[in-house]
């Protein structure tokens, strides 16, 4: 069946003009079709550079499954993005207006008039595929990779597409009530970070918790500075992007998200320098991270000033809270929920104290309250009403599906002991970062003298055993 839509385009501009069945005309900007969807581009790149940062920051013998990355096509096209975005649904949730994307083409976006609603949907879909991947950094050294499939279904099904609706849709409780998140606070970095700390807690302690096995450090540091360069070039679209306009509004945010992520890397290799007295590059990237988390909501309503507080505030405070995994007793190899979670409640709640209607109202349209600096008091309450929500909610939810799936045969996130020992690259993949993938420092002496007569059987003639030599010097090169 031939697919037939009311258009034009404009002579002088290129600019395609849409009639609607009653004679409404609307006017799509070429210009803004084009940064939108280059900025798809630029949020997609953040999803390996995700699993760039994971994998450098783990042992080498777990490298190769933490690039392994996910993807949530499927279910936006199925469902997500009529759930998220439909204009019929309620406060809480869309409907399924737009499964399937049936009607999602030519029509005007629920982002924005002056792009169509398939360019909305294209780049809001990056957002659903990387939110998820954030979370499950946390089954890291101890998860089964198959049943992730499932639970990344699941779980964007019923967390990330209820927050992306109350938060960015129009009939959206949060939006309606004055919440203010440009590019996702709430929906990606709260969601997530809670999301894995969900995880953490489900899945158990490592093996080895607690004493000098778990004490290692990042296997490869240049791994962790791609991740983060991926992840920083790809944050002008996710920030920048947001705007759905290449104008003004788009270039301050673009500005204020490279600003307060130097800032923030700065002041997190400051902190971890009073201790060790060395100029972490981890350090610095760590801080970076959070510092991009931080000013995401507030990106769009801020100013350059305003940015500098976000990543000091950010740097000092997401670097504490890593300290939050030994108070509490959960094991967080990534830091997931120091960084995306308490990172994004930092960002909030700076959005309401910071908020300004003039950084609003550079797209030319946008007409916003402000937040403590505009005298409007209340904006803090809205966010963190919008935060407590977004934490209890993927709390419990999160929670939920990691239960009902562990009650389902073969759908066990937890993997078993050996699969720990060898890795899960070998345990579940079979396939190796690094053609060396040394065990013995997982195996106390012991277990290492009874592997030695009885080596634990592996399907890949490239993982050396627990029996292998120490690794030299020319092996390193």
């Amino acid at each position: 069946m031939a697919m037939e839509v009311n258009f034009t385009y404009a002579t002088a501009s290129n600019d395609m003009i849409y009639t609607t069945e009653d004679g409404t005309q609307f006017v799509y900007n070429a210009g803004d079709i084009a940064w939108t969807l280059a900025s798809t581009a630029l949020v997609w790149i953040m999803i390996p550079g995700v699993g760039f940062l994971y994998s450098g920051l783990l042992r080498r013998k777990n490298a190769l499954s933490q690039l392994w990355l996910s993807m949530v096509t499927i279910g936006w096209y199925i469902w997500g993005f009529s759930l998220a975005f439909s204009d019929t649904g309620n406060t809480f949730i869309g409907d399924l207006r737009y499964a399937a994307l049936v009607g999602v083409l030519e029509k005007p976006s629920m982002g924005s008039v002056r792009i169509p609603s398939i360019v909305f949907c294209i780049y809001q879909l990056m957002f659903a595929a990387i939110t998820p991947m954030l979370a499950i950094g946390a089954i890291a050294e101890r998860g089964k990779l198959g049943p992730l499939i499932v639970f990344i279904f699941a779980w964007s099904t019923l967390v990330y597409d209820p927050i992306a609706n109350w938060t960015w849709n129009a009939n959206g409780w949060s939006f309606k009530i004055g919440g203010l998140d440009f590019a996702g606070g709430t929906p990606v970095h709260i969601s997530s970070g809670t999301a894995a700390l969900a995880i953490s807690i489900y899945l158990g302690k490592r093996r080895g918790y607690g004493t000098e096995r778990l004490a290692y450090k990042p296997h490869n540091s240049s791994y962790v500075v791609l991740g983060t360069a991926l992840l920083w070039f790809g944050w002008f679209g996710f920030n920048g992007g947001s705007a759905l306009s290449a104008n003004m509004r788009a270039a301050n945010a673009c500005i204020i998200t490279n600003l307060a992520a130097s800032v923030a890397g700065i002041t997190w290799m400051l902190w971890d320098y009073r201790l060790e007295r060395k100029w972490s590059v981890v350090g610095f990237c760590s801080g970076a991270i959070v510092g991009l988390v931080a000013i995401t909501p507030a990106s769009g309503f801020v100013g350059p000033s305003a940015s500098v507080a976000f990543g000091v505030a950010a740097g000092t405070i997401c670097n504490f809270a890593t300290k939050l995994k030994f108070i509490f007793s959960y094991d967080d190899p990534l830091d997931i929920f120091a960084s995306h979670g308490v990172g994004g409640i930092v960002g909030n709640i700076l959005t309401g104290l910071f908020a300004q209607k003039s950084v609003a109202a550079l797209d030319g349209f946008s007409v916003i309250n402000g937040g403590w600096i505009d005298h409007n008091w209340v904006q803090v309450g809205y966010q963190i009403a919008d935060c407590c929500a977004g934490f209890g909610y993927s709390l419990v939810m999160t929670t939920i599906i990691l239960w009902i799936m562990h009650f389902i045969p073969g759908l066990r996130l937890r993997a078993d002991e050996e699969s720990e020992i060898v890795g899960i690259d070998d345990a579940e993949m079979g396939e190796f970062a690094y053609d060396y993938v040394g065990i013995d420092a997982d195996l106390g002496p012991k277990e290492t003298e009874e592997a030695a007569h009885h080596p634990i059987h592996h399907h890949h003639h490239q993982q050396e055993r627990a029996e292998s030599p120490p690794l030299t010097e020319k092996d390193r090169a």
